[in-house]
């Protein structure tokens, strides 16, 4: 149980003042209680004595005013530093995860990853908020107040004590095993709500997946045995606290009943005077009461035990190496010096070498899955090489802090991810100090200033998670609209066009030419008429580099690109005939 309160006060940080100070102030909370015990005292001897008087009730009134008062103002701040101290530390907690996933391998963020870190933050660190203050508080709180009587309890009578302090004792052997049961139970109960977290999120996800091929009786068959799997678990450690408990407090209450009957019995021997009898005996009923409530609390401890070993679970998870400088490159040119790259044991880069000059734009084509995108990760930074080396204007990319390499460099995906808020806020996120003037202008040059005003709160309006209640070509141009307030001089293009419908098509195109003038430019694309004016177009096939040239190099060649811009020519002259009936 020491080893986790040491591990908590790490875990707290910053915070962990804060919860010092709430234990320093419970510990004058228990102070202040124990006077409770003098003034009983005081009466119980003026009433043996036969000496009561106004001085005895005055003296009394005094002690219990003084006890009273000193644990509503103790208990107050003891309480407030405790809770302010655990939503700090949760806080920190939060805002650590989300920094940490920023330097995290994108490969990191599979189904499975996605619902640890979901927990973690959301259920994990709820349960560290509402059980840490009354499970760790009333669990100090209670040794605290126990030891103060036991001690009290030693100075009016040795042989009371050392019965008191054996009761302490056997309520710490049975609460080590209750600790160890928890220490089994709690990690299963954690893993149990990940892995609902990761269902639900799945079943969200893959909604529309769901609907179109009838899966929601297997979708929910997932669902419902994540929330069995949780409830089960939940049930089990509760059972398999009740034994424990129960042993704790048959413990403590034996022990008062044995202080009683040995108060009892040393009065009746001549060894004990009646004052000290009778108090002995109202003690025996004080004593462990603060105790008993720490012993039903203390089975929560391993349960922070694990949460806090989940958290820290990401908070360890690896990181690209972030000791880069923060500095500027002296050119944009981008060069991969015979970088290989693997996921998951799987090559997808193999030994791949080129140049991409300032200033030049270059296309990239191949075949699905021949690794494209992940030439442009790469650039990015998104993942580190296995072996060789990207760099940017002679630097190579891991001799920059991310933050400052990313500040060159523009992405525009295939598939765009807007923010459950409004088309402001999502198109800041390219500056977020930008003022309205750069926003719109920004709009204007993306072709997208018209739909946005025609909404019925034009940028304040709130899109949706995702830009769900956008079309695809709206939601391509807010994106480029975002990388335009960037401003970046590298810009790099995924499949930008790809799924853009003929309406939107010619004003994405602007956009685009807009976004790109004055640029270093990479794009993937499969479209005649973007790449054909490509400075460089390099093609690609199983992680190498297969050709490499302008479009009039390319297509005298044999080889892929020929092939596709055949199929490609061969696509736009094809029409449907009316058939003659």
């Amino acid at each position: 149980m020491f080893r986790i309160f040491r591990k908590f006060f790490v875990f707290a940080g910053d915070q962990k003042n804060k919860w010092k100070k709430g234990i320093i102030f419970a510990v004058l909370h228990s102070l202040c209680e124990a006077f409770q015990m003098l003034a009983i005292a005081v009466v119980l001897k003026a009433m043996v004595e036969n000496t009561m008087d106004t001085g005895t009730v005055w003296l009394t009134l005094g002690i219990m005013v003084f006890s009273v008062s000193g644990t509503i103002v103790t208990r107050h701040i003891s309480h407030k530093s405790e809770i302010t101290g655990s939503y700090a530390m949760c806080e920190e907690k939060r805002i650590g995860i989300g920094d940490r996933m920023k330097y995290m391998p994108m490969g990191y963020f599979n189904s499975h990853s996605l619902g640890n870190i979901t927990a973690a933050a959301t259920t994990t660190m709820e349960e560290i908020e509402k059980i840490a203050p009354p499970a760790m508080v009333r669990t100090i709180h209670g040794l605290i107040r126990t030891f103060i009587m036991v001690v009290g309890l030693t100075i009016f009578d040795w042989r009371m004590g050392l019965i008191s302090f054996a009761g302490v004792l056997l309520f710490l052997a049975v609460n080590a095993l209750l600790q160890r049961k928890s220490h089994l139970l709690s990690p299963m109960r954690q893993s149990a709500q990940a892995k609902l977290v990761e269902a639900v999120l799945e079943y969200i996800q893959g909604m529309s997946v769901v609907k179109t091929f009838h899966l929601d009786k297997a979708a929910n068959k997932n669902i419902d045995t994540a929330i069995r799997e949780v409830e089960k678990r939940n049930f089990r450690m509760e059972i398999g606290f009740i034994p424990y408990v129960a042993l704790q407090q048959l413990v403590l209450r034996l022990t008062s009943v044995t202080m009683v009957l040995a108060s009892v019995t040393f009065y009746l021997n001549g060894t004990m005077e009646l004052f000290m009898c009778l108090l002995m005996i109202v003690c025996g009923f004080f004593v462990y009461t603060e105790l008993e409530a720490a012993g039903l609390m203390s089975s929560f401890i391993r349960l922070i035990d694990a949460s806090i070993d989940r958290v820290e679970e990401i908070h360890q998870t690896p990181v690209m190496d972030i000791n880069g400088h923060v500095q500027q490159p002296q050119s944009l040119d981008i060069a991969f010096r015979n970088v290989s790259f693997s996921y998951e044991n799987r090559k997808i880069i193999d030994n791949v070498s080129f140049t991409i000059p300032q200033g030049t734009t270059t296309a990239i084509v191949g075949p699905s899955g021949g690794g494209k995108t992940t030439l442009c990760n790469l650039m990015a930074r998104f993942w580190d090489v296995d072996e060789g080396a990207v760099t940017l204007g002679g630097k190579d990319v891991r001799e920059y802090k991310l933050d400052s390499l990313l500040e060159n460099i523009s992405m525009v995906f295939q598939h765009v991810y807007l923010f459950n808020d409004t088309i402001l806020n999502n198109i800041r996120f390219g500056k977020p100090n930008a003022d309205m003037e750069e926003v719109v202008a920004a709009a204007k040059k993306a072709c997208c200033h018209e739909f946005i005003t025609a909404l019925s709160d034009g940028y304040d309006t709130v899109i949706g998670e995702g830009g769900a209640t956008l079309s695809g070509g709206e939601k391509q141009r807010i994106s480029i609209a975002r990388a335009m307030l960037k401003d970046a001089p590298i810009v790099i293009l995924d499949e930008a066009t790809a799924n853009v419908d003929p309406e939107n098509e010619s004003k994405l195109q602007e956009a685009v030419a807009q976004l790109t003038k004055n640029k270093t430019v990479v794009m993937i694309a499969h479209r005649l008429k973007t790449v054909r004016h490509a400075d460089q177009i390099l093609v690609v096939d199983s992680g190498k580099i297969v050709q490499r040239g302008t479009h009039n190099d390319l297509i005298r060649q044999r080889g892929i690109y020929s092939d596709f811009i055949g199929v490609r020519r061969k696509a736009i002259g094809w029409k449907l005939k009316a058939q003659k009936v």
